[in-house]
């Protein structure tokens, strides 16, 4: 899969999960509902909403088989339009938004937004719902004060109120009619894209940064682009899971979980029973004469990479990060811990993410955040406590988190894809 066009691809949680079925259907994995039944030496994908999980069953089940699994996130900090979104004011239809996660809120201004995500709809004479993924073609704004009438801004430095400051400049307000019935004037947009005759139920749209991701630095060695966090995990796992090969008797799992960035506790994130059902469904399918061993007991002896974003260090800030635990881009993966159990890495864990990169030749840098700094997390806490699998926080080192374009090394992709690769392939 192209990373690129699947950077460019996968605007919201639901065109992530659309772009992983089209790359795992077209290498030969299966779609299954949970519960199926499965054969050994197989490739198969569940969904839940905007959530995918792809795994590889083992030749044979036995009394030592285990899981290894990689664990990443569809979703990424955004604006998404409100259930009732049409403002206008100053002549311009404009469209309320609620914050989603945590995004750097000054990079979401004077930027060329599009916007996408699924429609609920029934059609002419129907009452089953339905629904449908769409992109929409145009591009909204939402515009800053002009420095003239901000005198401060670039003394005391911008300060933006999201309930305020967040409405979307989508249409001009030309026709008086837009004014008395400004209610509908958003849904009425939507269900164009619908098949003639349906009617919108109801929404899940969100803005995304429109220009595509590129090459940047003056050796093309970064890349520049929204979203990275945490597409760039999706996309390292999602090729590692292609390239594997069912193992002997090892069950391999890759994780695609939605809702991270608002804290996992929903039915398709990870603190969902959304994974232990699939890793039930493997046992109990394929154990055939194995021996009847609990699941807690296989998951107490596997391993799991949980597997988002790190935070650089940043040469005009060096001073925000903990001497000698500060990730250069370019030089590797970053193993995250952290003493207050924000990251899942323990000693256990840790020490088989090195043993791994040292068998695979990676670079492996060490990240912790300053004593003065709160700490963010990931999914890995969750699952491991949730499971009670070993598992060990790592990321590729970026700049800009959560701006709506984010910045990376490429030969640190490089790195991860090469590691989830031998995280599968090595006994």
């Amino acid at each position: 899969m192209e990373f690129f066009e699947f950077l460019n691809t996968a605007v919201t949680p639901y065109h992530t999960v659309d772009a992983l079925k089209s790359f795992f259907k077209a290498n030969s994995f299966t779609e299954i509902e949970l519960g199926a039944n499965l054969e050994p030496a197989k490739a198969y994908f569940v969904c839940r909403e905007a959530s995918i999980i792809a795994f590889r069953t083992p030749q044979k089940w036995s009394d030592e088989s285990k899981f290894k699994i990689a664990l990443a996130h569809t979703d990424f900090p955004t604006l998404k339009i409100s259930p009732n979104p049409d403002v206008v004011n100053a002549g311009v239809c404009t469209l309320h938004t609620e914050v989603y996660g945590s995004p750097l809120y000054t990079s979401w201004l004077d930027r060329d937004l599009g916007y996408a995500g699924m429609l609920a709809y029934v059609e002419a004479g129907s009452s089953t719902l339905k629904t449908k993924l769409f992109r929409g073609e145009k591009l909204f704004r939402i515009p800053q004060l002009a420095v003239h009438l901000n005198r401060g801004v670039n003394q005391d430095g911008l300060k933006v109120n999201p309930q305020i400051d967040f409405n979307a400049l989508w249409a001009c307000a030309s026709d008086n009619k837009a004014f008395e019935n400004r209610k509908n004037l958003f849904v009425k947009a939507l269900e164009k894209e619908l098949p003639e005759g349906s009617r919108l139920i109801d929404f899940d749209v969100q803005l995304f940064d429109a220009q595509s991701a590129n090459r940047g630095g003056f050796n093309d060695e970064w890349i520049y682009s929204g979203r990275l966090d945490n597409l760039s995990s999706c996309h390292a796992i999602a090729e590692a899971m292609v390239s594997a090969k069912s193992a002997e008797s090892d069950c391999l799992v890759a994780c695609f979980f939605n809702n991270e960035e608002v804290g996992s506790t929903t039915r398709e994130g990870a603190a969902s029973n959304f994974l232990q059902s699939v890793l039930d469904g493997c046992g109990t399918s394929l154990r055939g004469d194995a021996e009847a061993i609990s699941l807690a007991s296989r998951l107490s002896s596997s391993i799991a990479l949980s597997i988002d974003m790190a935070h650089a260090e940043h040469p005009n800030h060096t001073e925000k990060h903990e001497l000698n635990h500060a990730p250069l881009l370019g030089k590797g993966i970053a193993l995250k811990t952290n003493s207050q159990k924000r990251y899942a890495s323990d000693l256990m864990s840790s020490a088989q993410l090195r043993l791994l990169c040292e068998k695979a030749g990676i670079p492996l840098q060490v990240f912790i955040m300053r004593n003065d700094m709160p700490c963010g997390s990931t999914v890995g806490p969750t699952v491991s406590a949730n499971l009670g699998i070993p598992t060990v926080d790592i990321g590729e080192p970026m700049l800009s988190m959560h701006s709506i374009r984010e910045m990376m090394a490429a030969s640190d992709h490089e790195d991860m894809i090469k590691l989830v690769k031998a995280l599968y392939c090595y006994s």
